[in-house]
Protein backbone atom coordinates (compact mmCIF):
# COMPACT_ATOMS: atom_id res chain seq x y z
CA UNK A 1 0.00 0.00 0.00
CA UNK A 2 1.37 3.40 -0.97
CA UNK A 3 1.88 5.82 1.95
CA UNK A 4 -0.56 8.72 2.29
CA UNK A 5 2.42 10.97 1.53
CA UNK A 6 5.50 9.68 -0.25
CA UNK A 7 8.68 11.78 -0.10
CA UNK A 8 11.94 11.07 -1.90
CA UNK A 9 15.27 12.28 -0.50
CA UNK A 10 18.04 12.83 -3.04
CA UNK A 11 21.35 14.64 -2.96
CA UNK A 12 23.70 16.63 -5.12
CA UNK A 13 26.38 14.10 -4.19
CA UNK A 14 27.70 11.78 -1.52
CA UNK A 15 28.13 13.12 2.01
CA UNK A 16 25.78 16.10 1.76
CA UNK A 17 23.52 14.88 4.57
CA UNK A 18 20.71 12.87 2.98
CA UNK A 19 20.46 10.41 5.86
CA UNK A 20 20.65 13.12 8.49
CA UNK A 21 17.82 15.03 6.80
CA UNK A 22 15.79 11.85 6.35
CA UNK A 23 16.07 10.92 10.02
CA UNK A 24 15.18 14.44 11.16
CA UNK A 25 12.09 14.59 8.94
CA UNK A 26 10.93 11.17 10.09
CA UNK A 27 11.53 11.96 13.76
CA UNK A 28 9.56 15.22 13.47
CA UNK A 29 6.60 13.50 11.83
CA UNK A 30 6.69 10.65 14.33
CA UNK A 31 6.72 13.11 17.23
CA UNK A 32 3.51 14.61 15.80
CA UNK A 33 1.87 11.19 15.93
CA UNK A 34 2.22 10.21 12.28
CA UNK A 35 2.80 6.62 11.25
CA UNK A 36 6.18 6.81 9.51
CA UNK A 37 8.48 4.50 7.60
CA UNK A 38 11.90 5.14 6.11
CA UNK A 39 13.22 3.09 3.22
CA UNK A 40 16.67 2.77 1.66
CA UNK A 41 16.04 0.44 -1.29
CA UNK A 42 19.73 -0.36 -1.69
CA UNK A 43 22.89 0.59 0.18
CA UNK A 44 26.61 0.12 -0.14
CA UNK A 45 29.19 0.73 2.55
CA UNK A 46 32.77 0.06 3.62
CA UNK A 47 33.24 -3.18 5.53
CA UNK A 48 35.29 -1.43 8.22
CA UNK A 49 32.11 0.47 9.15
CA UNK A 50 30.45 -2.75 10.34
CA UNK A 51 33.30 -5.17 11.00
CA UNK A 52 32.83 -7.02 14.28
CA UNK A 53 29.51 -5.33 15.01
CA UNK A 54 26.04 -6.79 15.37
CA UNK A 55 24.15 -5.68 12.23
CA UNK A 56 20.88 -5.71 14.16
CA UNK A 57 21.97 -3.31 16.87
CA UNK A 58 24.79 -1.06 15.65
CA UNK A 59 24.09 2.19 13.80
CA UNK A 60 26.77 1.43 11.23
CA UNK A 61 24.85 2.02 7.99
CA UNK A 62 22.17 4.33 6.63
CA UNK A 63 19.61 1.56 7.15
CA UNK A 64 20.47 1.42 10.87
CA UNK A 65 20.04 5.17 11.26
CA UNK A 66 16.71 5.25 9.42
CA UNK A 67 15.50 2.26 11.43
CA UNK A 68 16.40 3.98 14.71
CA UNK A 69 14.44 7.08 13.65
CA UNK A 70 11.31 5.01 13.03
CA UNK A 71 11.63 2.15 15.54
CA UNK A 72 11.93 -0.29 12.66
CA UNK A 73 14.29 -3.08 11.64
CA UNK A 74 17.28 -2.15 9.45
CA UNK A 75 16.34 -5.11 7.24
CA UNK A 76 12.87 -3.66 6.75
CA UNK A 77 14.48 -0.35 5.79
CA UNK A 78 16.79 -2.04 3.28
CA UNK A 79 16.22 -5.66 2.23
CA UNK A 80 19.17 -7.85 3.26
CA UNK A 81 19.92 -8.86 -0.33
CA UNK A 82 20.49 -5.17 -1.12
CA UNK A 83 23.34 -4.64 1.35
CA UNK A 84 26.61 -4.36 -0.58
CA UNK A 85 29.86 -4.28 1.38
CA UNK A 86 31.87 -1.98 -0.84
CA UNK A 87 32.02 1.82 -0.72
CA UNK A 88 30.99 2.44 -4.33
CA UNK A 89 27.77 2.74 -6.34
CA UNK A 90 25.58 -0.30 -5.51
CA UNK A 91 25.59 -1.91 -8.98
CA UNK A 92 29.36 -1.54 -9.11
CA UNK A 93 29.64 -3.02 -5.61
CA UNK A 94 27.42 -5.90 -6.71
CA UNK A 95 29.73 -6.62 -9.63
CA UNK A 96 32.86 -6.51 -7.46
CA UNK A 97 31.26 -8.88 -4.94
CA UNK A 98 30.23 -11.30 -7.68
CA UNK A 99 26.52 -10.95 -7.01
CA UNK A 100 23.66 -10.96 -9.47
CA UNK A 101 22.85 -7.85 -11.45
CA UNK A 102 19.67 -6.06 -10.40
CA UNK A 103 17.43 -3.49 -12.03
CA UNK A 104 14.94 -0.75 -11.36
CA UNK A 105 12.04 -3.20 -11.46
CA UNK A 106 13.67 -5.26 -8.70
CA UNK A 107 13.93 -2.32 -6.29
CA UNK A 108 10.40 -1.16 -7.03
CA UNK A 109 9.03 -4.67 -6.45
CA UNK A 110 10.92 -4.98 -3.15
CA UNK A 111 9.65 -1.67 -1.72
CA UNK A 112 7.42 -2.76 1.17
CA UNK A 113 5.74 -0.30 3.54
CA UNK A 114 4.47 -2.93 5.99
CA UNK A 115 0.93 -1.63 6.38
CA UNK A 116 -0.75 1.76 6.43
CA UNK A 117 1.74 4.64 6.59
CA UNK A 118 1.10 8.39 6.87
CA UNK A 119 4.59 9.42 5.75
CA UNK A 120 6.84 7.16 3.75
CA UNK A 121 10.31 8.45 3.00
CA UNK A 122 12.65 6.89 0.44
CA UNK A 123 16.34 7.80 0.45
CA UNK A 124 18.35 7.20 -2.71
CA UNK A 125 22.12 6.79 -3.12
CA UNK A 126 24.90 9.27 -3.90
CA UNK A 127 23.93 12.09 -6.24
CA UNK A 128 20.89 12.13 -8.49
CA UNK A 129 22.86 10.72 -11.45
CA UNK A 130 24.68 8.12 -9.36
CA UNK A 131 23.95 4.56 -10.56
CA UNK A 132 21.35 3.01 -8.25
CA UNK A 133 20.81 -0.19 -10.24
CA UNK A 134 22.38 -1.70 -13.33
CA UNK A 135 19.81 0.07 -15.51
CA UNK A 136 18.85 3.24 -13.64
CA UNK A 137 20.26 6.14 -11.64
CA UNK A 138 18.70 7.77 -8.57
CA UNK A 139 16.80 10.29 -10.68
CA UNK A 140 15.16 7.53 -12.74
CA UNK A 141 14.23 5.66 -9.58
CA UNK A 142 12.59 8.74 -8.09
CA UNK A 143 10.60 9.38 -11.26
CA UNK A 144 9.32 5.81 -11.11
CA UNK A 145 8.05 6.42 -7.57
CA UNK A 146 6.00 9.49 -8.62
CA UNK A 147 6.49 11.01 -5.15
CA UNK A 148 4.38 13.73 -3.58
CA UNK A 149 7.53 15.70 -2.74
CA UNK A 150 11.24 15.52 -3.49
CA UNK A 151 13.90 16.95 -1.19
CA UNK A 152 17.23 17.73 -2.84
CA UNK A 153 19.88 17.96 -0.12
CA UNK A 154 22.86 20.16 -0.98
CA UNK A 155 25.75 21.74 0.86
CA UNK A 156 25.21 25.44 1.55
CA UNK A 157 28.71 26.56 0.63
CA UNK A 158 30.98 27.05 -2.35
CA UNK A 159 29.97 25.17 -5.49
CA UNK A 160 26.38 24.56 -4.52
CA UNK A 161 24.77 26.63 -7.28
CA UNK A 162 26.38 24.49 -9.97
CA UNK A 163 25.60 21.28 -8.09
CA UNK A 164 21.97 22.21 -7.47
CA UNK A 165 21.42 23.34 -11.06
CA UNK A 166 22.77 20.08 -12.45
CA UNK A 167 20.79 17.96 -9.99
CA UNK A 168 17.54 19.86 -10.29
CA UNK A 169 17.75 19.64 -14.07
CA UNK A 170 17.71 15.85 -13.79
CA UNK A 171 14.57 16.14 -11.65
CA UNK A 172 12.66 18.67 -13.75
CA UNK A 173 8.90 18.45 -13.46
CA UNK A 174 8.96 16.88 -10.00
CA UNK A 175 7.72 18.71 -6.86
CA UNK A 176 11.18 19.72 -5.68
CA UNK A 177 12.46 21.64 -2.67
CA UNK A 178 16.17 22.26 -2.14
CA UNK A 179 17.47 21.85 1.40
CA UNK A 180 20.74 23.74 1.95
CA UNK A 181 22.34 21.65 4.67
CA UNK A 182 24.79 23.06 7.20
CA UNK A 183 23.45 26.52 6.48
CA UNK A 184 25.08 29.23 8.59
CA UNK A 185 23.01 32.38 8.94
CA UNK A 186 26.16 34.41 9.59
CA UNK A 187 27.88 33.28 6.37
CA UNK A 188 27.50 35.79 3.53
CA UNK A 189 28.13 33.16 0.83
CA UNK A 190 25.39 30.95 2.24
CA UNK A 191 22.97 33.90 2.10
CA UNK A 192 23.92 34.68 -1.48
CA UNK A 193 23.66 31.04 -2.61
CA UNK A 194 20.21 30.80 -1.10
CA UNK A 195 19.04 34.01 -2.74
CA UNK A 196 20.51 33.14 -6.14
CA UNK A 197 18.84 29.74 -6.27
CA UNK A 198 15.50 31.20 -5.22
CA UNK A 199 15.52 34.45 -7.19
CA UNK A 200 17.48 33.57 -10.33
CA UNK A 201 16.55 29.91 -10.70
CA UNK A 202 13.07 30.03 -9.17
CA UNK A 203 13.68 27.09 -6.87
CA UNK A 204 11.99 26.51 -3.54
CA UNK A 205 14.86 26.66 -1.05
CA UNK A 206 14.78 25.64 2.60
CA UNK A 207 17.59 26.06 5.12
CA UNK A 208 15.85 24.41 8.07
CA UNK A 209 15.01 20.71 8.11
CA UNK A 210 11.81 21.60 9.99
CA UNK A 211 10.52 23.70 7.06
CA UNK A 212 7.03 22.38 6.19
CA UNK A 213 7.71 22.78 2.46
CA UNK A 214 10.05 19.80 2.55
CA UNK A 215 7.12 17.44 2.95
CA UNK A 216 5.14 19.08 0.18
CA UNK A 217 3.15 21.58 2.23
CA UNK A 218 1.96 24.76 0.56
CA UNK A 219 4.79 27.00 -0.56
Amino acid sequence: MRPARLVAIVGTGTGVGKTWASCALLADARARGARVRGRKPVQSFAMDEVAGRDPLTHDATDAHLLAAATDDSPFAVCPPQRWYERAMAPPMASDVLGRAAFGLADLLRELDWDGAVDLGLVETVGGVRSPMTHDADSAAYVRSLAPDAVVLVADAGLGTINAVRLASGALSGLPLTVLLNRYDDTDDLHHRNRAWLAEHDGLAVAVDVHDARLLGASR
